[in-house]
């Protein structure tokens, strides 16, 4: 398997706007709880305390679509990564809004905790609008690629759910020609409106709501593991 660190590498911003006073009190008390541990090996018992299934989110955003998973499926365990500090600031806040149990969060590199991981461990993944990178030199920045890919696929229960929504043309052409050409993966779509109406079980995210205000159109790709 390609090592994703020599083909990938976190870029772009940690933070946007200052925090106010309440949103660093609140990362100050609920994040240090939440966190996924630094180091070590990981698994379902040491982030949730029992051998539950696990789901993992690759850039949550402001954490809308992590918090409507993880309410829905209070069984799962789910871990978001994002390296932007004012969406982890909206992770907490649904959090706590929702009195969620089961989700952690690492602020950063999600590759790096997806290593730490025990492979067929996860029961899905999802990659909701990342960024495009949509300079043909920066290409191979973006995360489907065969070095993300390849620990995606390692990490995947046989059987389990690789989500990717995007509305950018580009990259929606390009991760259709690189999963093309993978053999560890199955595209679930039977029809035109399988990848392009959202399922029902796919919440939306505030990404998602404004390219639909742009008019964009988005594309939402269901595969499998084989």
């Amino acid at each position: 398997m390609n090592d994703p660190t020599t083909l990938r590498r976190l870029y772009g911003r940690r933070q946007g706007h200052k925090l106010r006073a309440g949103q660093a009190a609140l990362v100050e008390a609920m994040l240090p709880g939440l966190s996924v541990p630094e180091d070590g090996p990981l698994d379902a018992v040491r982030l949730f305390g029992d051998d539950r299934p696990l789901a993992f989110e690759i850039g949550f955003g402001a954490g809308e679509h992590l918090a409507a998973q993880a309410a829905a499926r209070p069984d799962i365990g789910f871990i978001g990564c994002e390296p932007f500090l004012n969406g982890v600031v909206g992770a907490l806040l649904h959090i706590r809004d929702g009195d969620l149990t089961n989700i952690r969060l690492h602020m950063g590199d999600a590759l790096t905790v997806l290593e730490r991981l025990p492979d067929a461990s996860l029961e899905r993944v999802y990659l909701l609008h990342p960024d495009p990178w949509p300079k043909a030199r920066h290409a191979k920045r973006r995360m489907i690629n065969p070095g993300p890919l390849d620990l995606i696929a390692a990490k995947l229960k046989p059987d389990g759910e690789f989500r990717l929504g995007t509305d950018d043309p580009t990259y929606c052409r390009w991760a259709m020609m690189v999963m093309d050409g993978r053999r560890d993966f199955v595209w679930l779509a039977e029809s035109p409106d399988d990848f392009r109406i959202r399922p029902a079980n796919w919440p939306q995210t505030r990404y998602e709501a404004k390219a639909r205000r742009k008019g964009h159109e988005v594309w939402y790709f269901s595969f499998r593991r084989k």
